[in-house]
């Protein structure tokens, strides 16, 4: 089955003149989709954690590696949220490259994200793949769209994919109740896959660096513990939450980056 490619009403709201997430990611990643106001903003942010692009690297690999383990595992449906501007082995790459038949629909509130995901992530033609125009803050929309329902069959596992985007959902946005909401729509034998900024390990100076790049109080790091509620209730697979550097790492654990330069965690959870 060929890619799925829903009505896109968001390509004229592009706003280049402020710095987005995914565009800023791209940048960390060595990617040429950003702006001046995303370098910027990226530079700055390197400026006071000079290993903010080991991080961005780290985050990635864990996706990826928690994509091969789950596919292994027999889910070959994913649901991927705030995924980002296409890079190499992407969600459905990964997954594919084991079960060509596996289903991926990623969904993004970037139209850049959106426009480039049509343009470049082709699904092979025994899976398919789908992009939604949608905000994790509105999970009802993304579970009613009907071109995720197209794709995924919801009484069969998902794996839903939460990397790098939790920490742009502030406390009164209820993160947990979004969880929810999106883990009850799913079939039992689902898993979560989340990575989730920490200041945990980083100095007070650095984080003083880092302060000034989150006037708008968009980015919330948190805790360990504050991550760990919420997951609360879910089925940790093991090492449980850790580093995403450490979280079944491919290399030997010597050759890894410290928790202080990654400074995010990462998980995988059996949640029904």
């Amino acid at each position: 089955m060929s890619d799925r490619r829903g009505e896109h009403p968001g390509i004229g709201r592009i706003d280049t003149s402020r710095p987005h997430p995914a565009r800023r990611y791209n940048y960390w990643l060595g990617g040429k989709d950003n702006f001046a106001a995303d370098r910027e903003s990226g530079d700055a942010i390197a400026a006071a954690m000079p290993t903010i692009r080991i991080a961005t690297l780290e985050n990635r690999r864990f996706l990826q590696r928690a994509v091969r383990h789950l596919t292994r595992a027999g889910i070959h449906q994913f649901l991927d949220i705030g995924t980002g501007l296409p890079t190499a082995d992407n969600t459905h790459e990964v997954a594919q490259a084991i079960e060509p038949a596996a289903r991926v629909v990623y969904a993004d509130n970037d139209p850049l994200v959106l426009a480039h995901a049509r343009a470049l992530l082709t699904s092979s033609p025994q899976g398919a793949t789908a992009y939604l125009d949608a905000d994790l803050r509105q999970p009802a929309r993304i579970l009613t769209d009907p071109v995720l329902r197209d794709t995924l069959d919801l009484d069969e596992p998902v794996a839903l994919m939460l990397v790098a985007i939790l920490h742009f959902i502030r406390d009164d946005e209820d993160p947990r109740r979004i969880i929810e909401e999106l883990v009850d729509a799913l079939a039992p034998g689902s898993c979560l896959v989340a990575s989730h900024a920490t200041w945990d390990h980083l100095s007070a100076d650095v984080i003083a660096g880092l302060q000034p790049n989150n006037a708008d109080q968009r980015f919330r790091p948190r805790s360990r513990s504050e991550f760990a509620a919420l997951l609360d209730g879910f089925a940790l697979l093991e090492p449980g939450i850790v580093s995403v550097a450490r979280w079944r790492p491919d290399a030997p654990p010597e050759t890894r980056p410290s928790d202080a330069d990654v400074s995010c965690y990462g998980a995988v959870a059996r949640v029904r």
